[in-house]
């Protein structure tokens, strides 16, 4: 079946879904009205305190890491507004201009946080870290990514056995039938792009979404940077770990434990990392002409080699992903104050 304009009404629609829930959060978002009980306090804190940088995490492990490292001093003034069901907590990191908030899970949830940190306060870049299974070989445990682009893996037209190729690969169920291929009543599904939307120009689709140059290449700097290998007192890995710079990853909604998906990704599409938001966050500061970044730790292998989830790696992982993010936040200061000068 296919709607008006022609498109199977089952194509998955990532774009469209995020404007819709969107919708909803608007109002308790930027340009807070002036009746809005929390505009004055809003006021105080761009007029004090902008601009800020954005840090952006997902998960309450993630966040746990940054409440404990010490990194972060909250204002004695206004450390915090409550806002669309998140807490912005607002301060200091090595004396830039800060303002924390988790999202939440899954895209959606991260592009909506996203939208209303850059609606609400004055935010000069977003800094996103978290953990990311891995789906290359070469990286390990506690090792942090430093992607240049990322794409939504969950963006597809489910397709008919016999239709014709499309632009963006294919997957084709009947070719993991076990223990023969074959054909599968699934068919295939076919990646799709998104589209972005962004002030002064036309909608463009896009399937590889990329990191802010700038931004990416003062992350270059970063490389050398000394990470934790020890998860606990008594088990530390055999390597420490590393930061890698400059490669792809991919977001979905989706926990990837299954190690053919995992394999198929990273050899059409050459990924070393999946997440559930990065994604999601880079598409709307690339709607809002804003920079951003994204450290990603390696939490587990997202299937490969019979290794599980453990909370103790997503520990390790968030870690480091925040070390990285940090040095990040100091760098771009630093860079901020020799611009000014």
């Amino acid at each position: 079946m296919r709607g008006c304009s022609g498109r199977p009404i089952w194509e998955v629609d990532f774009a469209v879904l995020v404007v819709l829930v969107f919708l909803s959060l608007v109002q308790d978002s930027k340009q807070l009205s002036p009746s809005h009980p929390m505009r004055g306090v809003v006021d105080k804190v761009n007029e004090d305190g902008g601009p800020s940088i954005g840090l952006v995490m997902a998960y309450p492990t993630e966040q746990l890491a940054l409440q404990r490292s010490g990194f972060f001093l909250p204002s004695s003034d206004i450390p915090w507004i409550d806002l669309a069901g998140r807490r912005f907590n607002i301060g200091k990191i090595n004396g830039v201009n800060v303002i924390y908030v988790m999202t939440g899970e899954q895209t959606t949830n991260a592009a909506l946080t996203v939208q209303a940190l850059l609606d609400t306060f004055d935010i000069r870049g977003i800094v996103h870290y978290g953990t990311a299974g891995s789906t290359n070989d070469s990286l390990s445990f506690g090792d942090v990514s430093v992607m240049d682009y990322v794409a939504f893996t969950s963006s597809w037209k489910w397709k008919e056995l016999n239709s014709d190729k499309g632009q963006l690969p294919t997957l084709t169920f009947g070719a993991f039938n076990f223990p023969e291929k074959g054909e599968n009543l699934l068919a295939k599904i076919e990646f799709t792009p998104v589209q972005l939307y962004s002030t002064g120009k036309k909608m463009e689709e896009m399937f590889w979404l990329p990191i802010d140059s700038n931004w990416f290449t003062i992350a270059s700097q970063l490389q050398n940077i000394t990470l934790q290998k020890c998860v606990n007192d008594t088990y530390c890995l055999p390597q420490t770990p590393k930061v890698v710079y400059g490669l792809k990853g991919s977001t979905a909604d989706i926990l990837l434990q299954n190690a053919a998906y995992r394999e198929y990704l990273f050899k059409q599409f050459n990924v070393s990392t999946v997440d559930e938001e990065s994604a999601a966050i880079v598409l709307t500061c690339l709607t809002n002409v804003v920079p951003c970044i994204v450290f990603r730790g390696v939490s587990d292998l997202a299937g490969g080699k019979g290794i599980l989830f453990s909370d103790s790696f997503s520990s390790l992982a968030s870690v480091n992903a925040l070390t990285v993010a940090v040095q990040f936040i100091s760098l771009i200061n630093g860079e901020s104050s020799a611009v000014d000068q």
